[in-house]
């Protein structure tokens, strides 16, 4: 009709923000644009993906890209910004270049597990990249380990060498294809290659060697798990004869007779990260024992497809993936290959030189390891996931904060050290670098820092640093030309827990912990503080305990039994109740005169004093062993009626103490950890109620225990309030430089 308006159709800007490049995004967008007619473009940019969209079902079109996102996006924001509605355009809808017009705001996602479909293709006999140990898309494969810097595009990884085939180039160009801008894509015309076969693999593994295989973020040492020998000769090479080994299955079916899954267990070992999930072991099991007096054994499920090669190779080659779900006998012992105390090994020349005599024969690629990540390690505790070591996996992927601010970054302390960064509403947490014992784990710290710097493209305004003026941690922070700041290791502890739950405002915070340098330059430990932002106040504290020998008595948990028989006056039994201790008499009389004997309030020492009189563990072989070997025992927590008292802010358990000497070990354990747990609860809520706080964090090493986690979760819940729980970040010092950028992003923004 005359005069009638043209139609016209809504038409839209969309911003989207998050993990969105080089996880399948644009792909994804281009496929829902045609499924719902839509006109337009898409593209990466610094700050992600930005998206130009027209059509009659734009609503339809946009609730989509949040509801339906390829396996490794992230959408942490989608937001529209309405543009004038304009006559319908021309069918089509583009992917263009990237675009770049400042720093960078967006992220390289972690390295993530072989995906469904890649595994149909490995095993199908008709397909090009059958049995190539090599194969990915953007829905799996290596990520972090492979990328140098930013912009996340294959010359800036070290898939730069390996150039494409035409098949490949054809892939990675179509927008239907799932290999489009798959930094990784590779077959065997074009891409790495393996330096031994999959049959030899396995042949040597069955012979009883040991094996050192090239990963993703570095080297395993691998042996059959079920040969003794073999595992002996490996707990020999690398010093640990009860130190956990991890084991690696084909599936959770193969598990069944090594542990008990729990449906939430299940869903994160078959999680793209594939971590190392600890589980509630069987009583008696079948195979050399991988985590000696422990009540649960670490598993994971293969990520890379040249794991999957070998359970495929022992699993006589069959065809198709129904095998893949099938229980198997092969179960291998998986383990970092590197010298104690130092970091992953990288490439072969260094695997030959460095792991002389811990492996029989290395198993090499072409394919160079730009950055270490050790496997992550997990457990469920409360019914949702925990992280207990960040890595392969995991890392880099960010933790929301509640609000942005100032770039800065964060050394951690001196044990299980990572490092965090921060950019806008952003922390990146490193994967787990180590203790920072040798020249060369303090080189990968300072590494790790070098490049999660440039993968963010953050210039720091600040770098947080552990209080204790003498840690390499420290000592980097202030060789760096950028201002240092000491944020005191239990403060950290509690705001690492408030920045991934994004708590604005004051808190009160449990400190529960091994060791950390405080305030006073005392021994610190278990600590009530308040926290708000940069500042913090210690409201309490566990009655002190003496450390006969000092850093001697955190290794040696007899001594800390030694220390409570003497603070319940029974000093004069504890030569003969350690007479199997030659430096018994001597401690009892250092303990008798006071004489190098610091007080730590430490209730990481609490567990060693209580598995010392115990008699569960005299002498630790790693970190926690004794707190570990406690909580095995326990099936029902239970309360020792009067087995604490509170005087003036001080919480003293000398009672429980004195009550465990002599009893059997699981009774003493239960009683151990439920009154533990109702002397925490007891002891705090009073401060709770007088402040009107309905929440409380909770975070320190020793909350890596399970039962005591959990156990303070329901006491504290039973009364009304919320207990925050570490969850994306470690517990322990993994996760302390979180919390010291939380304090630090606190300190710029003034609020000291």
């Amino acid at each position: 009709m005359d005069g009638a308006l043209a139609p016209v159709v809504p038409r839209a800007r969309l911003r989207v923000r998050g993990l969105v490049q080089g996880v399948g995004f644009r792909p994804f967008v281009h496929r829902l644009a045609g499924e719902f007619g839509i006109s337009g473009w898409v593209r990466n940019d610094e700050a992600g993906v930005l998206i130009e969209a027209a059509g009659e079902r734009l609503a339809l079109f946009r609730a989509a890209l949040a509801e339906r996102p390829p396996p490794l996006v992230r959408l942490d924001a989608l937001e529209e910004e309405a543009l004038a509605p304009a006559p319908p355009a021309a069918p089509g809808f583009a992917i263009l270049e990237s675009a770049r017009a400042g720093a960078a705001t967006t992220a390289i996602g972690p390295d993530a597990a072989v995906c469904g479909d890649c595994l149909a293709e490995l095993f199908d006999p008709a397909d090009r990249r059958h049995r190539y140990p090599f194969l990915n898309c953007t829905h799996c494969g290596p990520r972090f380990t492979i990328a140098a810097r930013l912009p996340y595009d294959r010359p800036q990884t070290s898939m730069a060498g390996f150039p494409l085939c035409a098949d490949c180039a054809r892939d990675y160009a179509d927008p239907a294809d799932r290999r489009f801008h798959a930094q990784p894509i590779a077959c065997p015309a074009c891409g790495p290659r393996l330096s031994v076969p999959v049959e030899e693999i396995l042949a040597r593994l069955l012979a009883g060697q040991v094996l050192a295989i090239k990963g993703i973020g570095g080297f395993h040492l691998a042996c059959d798990a079920r040969n003794a020998a073999a595992v002996a000769r490996l707990r020999a090479a690398k010093r640990r004869e009860a130190k956990p080994f991890a084991l690696m299955a084909a599936n959770a079916a193969s598990l069944d007779a090594v542990a008990a899954i729990a449906p939430a267990e299940r869903a994160l070992l078959e999680s793209p990260a594939r971590p190392i999930v600890l589980l509630r072991r069987r009583g008696a099991i079948d195979l050399p024992d991988p985590a000696p007096g422990l009540g649960w054994v670490g598993a994971m499920l293969p990520y890379a497809p040249l794991h999957w090669l070998i359970f495929h190779e022992a699993a006589g080659r069959p065809a198709g993936i129904a095998w893949c779900a099938a229980p198997q006998d092969l179960l291998l012992v998986m383990t970092s290959a590197n010298p104690p105390g130092e970091p992953l090994v990288l490439d072969g020349a260094e695997a030959a030189r460095r792991l002389h005599g811990l492996a029989d024969a290395v198993v090499d690629h072409d394919r160079p390891i730009l950055v270490r990540a050790d496997d992550p390690v997990a457990r469920v505790v409360a019914g949702a996931p925990r992280w207990l070591r960040r890595g392969r996996g995991c890392t880099p992927a960010p933790i929301r904060l509640a609000r942005g601010g100032p770039p800065v970054a964060a050394l951690g302390a001196h044990l299980k050290a990572a490092v965090c960064v921060t950019r806008g509403e952003a922390a990146f947490l490193s994967q787990h670098v180590g203790d920072l014992d040798s020249g060369a784990t303090r080189d990968f710290h300072a590494e790790a820092l070098r490049h999660l710097l440039a993968l963010t493209e953050a210039a720091p305004a600040l770098l947080a640093h552990d209080l204790h003026p003498d840690l390499a941690s420290t000592a980097l922070a202030q060789a760096l030309p950028v201002p240092a700041l000491g944020v005191q290791h239990h403060h950290a502890h509690v705001a690492a827990v408030l920045a991934e739950h994004g708590v604005e405002g004051p808190c009160l915070g449990l400190a529960l912990d091994g060791h950390g340098h405080g305030s006073d330059g005392a021994a610190w430990g278990g600590e009530l503080l308040a926290v708000e932002g940069a500042r913090f106040e210690r409201l309490g504290h566990l009655a002190p305990l003496a450390l006969p020998g000092g850093d001697a008595a955190a290794r040696q948990p007899w001594r800390l039994a030694a220390a409570a028989l003497h603070a319940l006056g029974r000093g004069e039994a504890i030569a003969a109740r350690f007479a199997g201790e030659p430096q018994a008499a001597g401690v009892a009389a250092l303990l008798a005169r006071g004489l190098r004997c610091p007080p730590s309030t430490s209730c990481g020492r609490l567990f060693d004093a209580a598995a010392g009189l115990l008699g569960v563990s005299a002498v630790q072989c790693y970190e926690g062993e004794a707190a570990m070997r406690l909580e095995a025992l326990v099936r029902r927590p239970r309360v020792l009626p009067g087995g604490w008292a509170v005087r003036a802010g001080v919480l003293d358990l000398l009672p429980l103490l004195a009550a465990l000497d002599g009893r059997d070990p699981q009774e003493g354990a239960e009683l151990f950890h439920g009154t533990l747990v109702a002397a925490l609860v007891d002891w705090t809520l009073p401060l709770l109620a007088g402040r009107g706080e309905r929440r409380i964090a909770l975070g320190g090493g020793c909350l890596a225990n399970a039962v005591l986690a959990e156990g303070l979760a329901e006491g504290f819940a039973r009364h009304g309030i919320a207990a925050l729980l570490p969850r994306l970040a470690p517990p322990g010092d993994g996760g302390l430089a979180l919390g010291q950028a939380w304090v630090a992003q606190h300190h710029l923004q003034g609020e000291v």
